[in-house]
């Protein structure tokens, strides 16, 4: 990535970090509860890679709203793709995204999830910060953001803490999906192609 990229993403982390009021316990209980179903799956030495990435997408479909977050990695051009288009990028996208998260999650498998604190950046809109704990004591630092509907609760972004440097993945993706969809003239074909390319890659180097 380049400078202004970096830049971006960490001013965007920054600004999501650097925030006040406490959120409810309720949302706190929510990410407790089903990230811990999710790292549950990650862990289970009875199921086959194929099992475990099945129940771990189960988990994090419901958890995660992916529609939410495929639209905002691609910014102004979800209002531009046909909605043959869109509904084919969604299909990719939440393969990828899955696929990410596992991939992520996956290579810091830890015993349990704890959460450490939360803030509100609003009403409807919080941070809940935790940690996975590891048996080996190399505990990593991961942050939900979490949007509440019509009193239904969905993370729409998660933060690693990766090499020490907190990464927000769907403002990653947004720089990277953009910057792409910026130098192909807005192809949708172009995008999910690149998409589908990136997710073989995740599939093929996971763990058996």
């Amino acid at each position: 990535m380049n400078r202004i990229t970096i830049t971006a993403m960490a001013m965007a982390g920054l600004a999501l970090c650097a925030l006040p009021a406490a959120a409810d316990a309720k949302t706190e209980a929510y990410v407790q509860a089903n990230a811990s179903e999710a790292l549950a799956t990650l862990n289970d030495p009875s199921l086959t890679a194929d099992q475990r990435t099945r129940a771990f997408s189960t988990y994090m479909d419901k958890f995660t709203d992916l529609d939410a977050v495929s639209n905002f990695v691609i910014g102004k051009y979800s209002r531009r793709f046909t909605p043959a288009e869109l509904a084919e990028y969604r299909k990719a996208f939440r393969t990828y995204a899955l696929a990410v998260y596992e991939a992520q999650l996956d290579a810091y498998r830890g015993k349990a999830v704890v959460v450490k604190d939360s803030v509100d950046r609003s009403e409807t809109d919080s941070i809940v910060n935790t940690v996975i704990e590891r048996q080996d004591g190399k505990n990593m630092d991961v942050r939900w953001r979490v949007l509440t509907r019509d009193g239904k609760y969905q993370v729409v972004d998660v933060a690693l803490n990766l090499d020490g440097n907190l990464i927000w993945l769907g403002i990653e993706q947004r720089a990277q999906f953009i910057a792409l969809l910026d130098r192909a003239n807005g192809s949708a074909e172009a995008l999910i192609s690149k998409i589908e390319s990136m997710t073989a890659e995740l599939k093929a180097s996971k763990r058996a």
